[in-house]
């Protein structure tokens, strides 16, 4: 892989940071202690540039995603990575014995994309998610040591619930680049047809089969939720953080009603904070089968839950008394 200079390097650093602040779940990361958060955002930018290789790059991107999965390979093979976000995740790994498979996944996933632009089922879909979306989960789980069957088994439903929650959001832009996340199948029985997703005003059919996308993805992220409660200390506030990210999407998406052509809707950040606290409070109960991992609440995660509540009565001060629109 070509070195990247110095200054690319910075913008490159500065593009990533505004796409961190942009994304879902900032409001539970920013609590967390500077040494987890560090290796969050290590972790975040490897995500985030093999996505925008995938995505954004011009040029050859099967060459660009396989060379970045070479250099990513060097972590682990004893070598000395080129790109600086893989220069900066190799403490990372070495520290907290992070797995390589997870991140050739999101590589994986990424040269997928260059080939499949189409997905006939709900379960193919569902199977790309295994490659693009749970292994970030995984990492998670890792970093904070909390690797387990159960916790596995949820954080996969997690993420590959705020994975279908991102593809809904994003239907139109989606759209414009050639890929159709919407089944096959679920377009045909809706009654809708990809060209339906090209102009300015939704149809009937198209929110209708959004309702019922949006109900699904709901279904599985509430099915994966107890992980909040199977977790302690700083990682039930970071995990809370990203399943009330993708509740408050779910709101989002909700109020437009369907409407998914005018823009991805966004989530309010007093709806993050709202579902946060309620999950640091009152996590979802655990089935006998999830139950292998005790439950360890902590001082910290109530320390947490109280900044979240006080963050979110600013929020509320703030739309009561500031501009219209202010805060959210």
């Amino acid at each position: 892989m070509a070195e990247v200079s110095d200054a690319d390097a910075v913008v490159r650093d500065r593009a990533l940071r505004r796409q961190q602040h942009a994304e879902n779940f900032p409001v539970a990361l920013r609590l967390l202690p500077r040494r987890l958060r560090t290796n969050l955002v290590a972790v975040y930018d490897v995500a985030r540039v093999i996505d925008d290789l995938g995505d954004q790059a011009g040029g050859d991107r099967t060459a660009l995603l396989t060379a970045f999965g070479r250099d990513l390979a060097t972590i682990w093979d004893g070598g000395q990575p080129q790109h600086p976000v893989l220069r900066r995740l190799a403490p990372v790994v070495a520290a907290r014995g992070l797995d390589r498979e997870p991140f050739e996944r999101l590589v994986q996933a990424n040269l997928v994309d260059q080939r499949v632009h189409r997905y006939a089922t709900y379960q193919q879909l569902r199977g790309y998610c295994t490659l693009s979306a749970d292994p970030v989960g995984r990492i998670v789980l890792a970093l904070f040591g909390r690797v387990t069957p159960a916790t596995t088994e949820l954080s996969d439903r997690v993420c590959t619930a705020l994975q279908l929650i991102e593809h809904w959001q994003d239907v139109a832009e989606d759209r414009r680049a050639g890929r159709v996340y919407l089944p096959q199948e679920d377009l045909a029985a809706f009654g809708v047809t990809e060209t339906d997703l090209d102009g300015p005003v939704v149809s009937p059919a198209l929110r209708r089969l959004m309702a019922f996308q949006l109900s699904r993805a709901a279904e599985l992220l509430d099915s994966g939720a107890p992980l909040v409660g199977l977790l302690h200390g700083w990682a039930r506030l970071a995990v809370g953080g990203y399943v009330a990210g993708g509740r408050a999407t779910l709101d989002a998406l909700r109020r437009a009603d369907g409407d998914v052509l005018a823009g991805p809707p966004r989530p309010r950040r007093r709806d993050v904070l709202r579902h946060l606290a309620r999950l640091l409070r009152h996590p979802p109960p655990t089935s006998p089968t999830d139950a292998a991992v005790p439950e360890l609440h902590s001082r910290a995660v109530g320390r947490a839950a109280d900044s979240v509540a006080v963050e979110l009565g600013k929020v509320s001060a703030v739309r009561r008394d500031g501009p219209p629109g202010e805060g959210s």
